[in-house]
């Protein structure tokens, strides 16, 4: 069993962004915005503003207040993509009840959308044509971790867990892209089994402790976890990971798997907004 070290690979690309953020004739600004209080929400910003400041990039970060109207938002989010000096936008989710998710995703500028999310660079994923644009970070950075690990994806059988927008959509996409043959489960698949235990590569994200067991996974299976669950004092994936350990070929640990690679395509992303806004204004 060899894990996927997301970790260490993110840090190596780390310092590969640093040098190509050095030779930029500008520094990359990314504005992040969150909203509310959302403990794990406030710990992966903190994170992707530590991030951004050792490759060399100025997150500005707006902590708006849990109760703030809809229309402030989408005023900031205006201001911001008229504003030539930002490079990238990023608005954390979950937002609040009373915000509609859609409608802020697609205020943000598709130019200036690093996660990925707006529907024109989703199309893009979709219809394999993103010669600009970004990919959703996630799904990107899993992407990069099997490439890392010389684990081929075209012609195997591929079973992603969760069927959400903002991972399983878009993974299944990049698989399907890269020459996978893909199945989709969700809440209302009536046998996991039926589709896992088959699999060559199984990618599960969903916020379900234990979801995955070895009775799920074919011998000599590569899991990918994206799950993130609190444990007691533990963060845990959705993959009892020391029971499969010894049945998988590949699996990626939780923490220090899929969450490190996340955030280096965000810083990824970033560095292409900002490139393609430098050659733009050079035209």
């Amino acid at each position: 069993m060899v894990l996927l070290d997301g970790q260490a690979l993110a840090k190596h690309k780390e310092s590969m962004l640093q040098e190509e953020v050095a030779r930029l004739d500008v520094v990359p600004v990314l504005a992040v915005i969150l909203v509310g209080d959302n403990p794990a929400s406030r710990v992966y910003v903190n994170m992707k503003v530590k991030a951004c400041a050792r490759v060399g990039i100025n997150c500005q970060l707006q902590h708006l207040e849990d109760s703030t109207p809809q229309s402030k938002l989408l005023e900031i989010l205006h201001a911001l993509n008229a504003n030539s000096s930002v490079h990238g936008i990023l608005v954390q989710l979950p937002l609040p009840a009373h915000m509609d998710t859609r409608e802020i995703l697609e205020a943000i500028a598709p130019h200036k959308d690093v996660d990925g999310f707006h529907p024109l660079n989703v199309g893009r994923v979709y219809s394999n044509s993103l010669l600009k644009g970004f990919l959703p970070a996630t799904a990107m950075g899993v992407m990069q971790l099997l490439e890392h690990y010389n684990i081929a994806v075209k012609g195997k059988d591929v079973v992603i867990v969760g069927a959400s927008n903002i991972i399983g959509k878009p993974l299944a996409s990049l698989m399907l892209n890269a020459g996978a043959s893909v199945s989709i489960c969700h809440i209302l698949t009536k046998d996991l089994s039926i589709y896992t235990q088959k699999a060559d590569i199984v990618c599960v994200g969903v916020g379900k402790v234990g979801l995955v067991g070895p009775d799920l996974l074919k011998e000599g299976a590569v899991v990918v976890d994206i799950g993130i669950n609190k444990q007691g004092d533990k963060i845990v994936g959705d993959v009892d990971f020391e029971a499969v350990r010894h049945k998988v070929s590949y699996i990626t640990p939780v923490p220090g798997g899929v969450g490190p690679m996340t955030i280096s395509a965000l810083l990824q992303n970033t560095l292409l907004a900002t490139q393609t806004a430098l050659w733009e204004r050079s035209c």
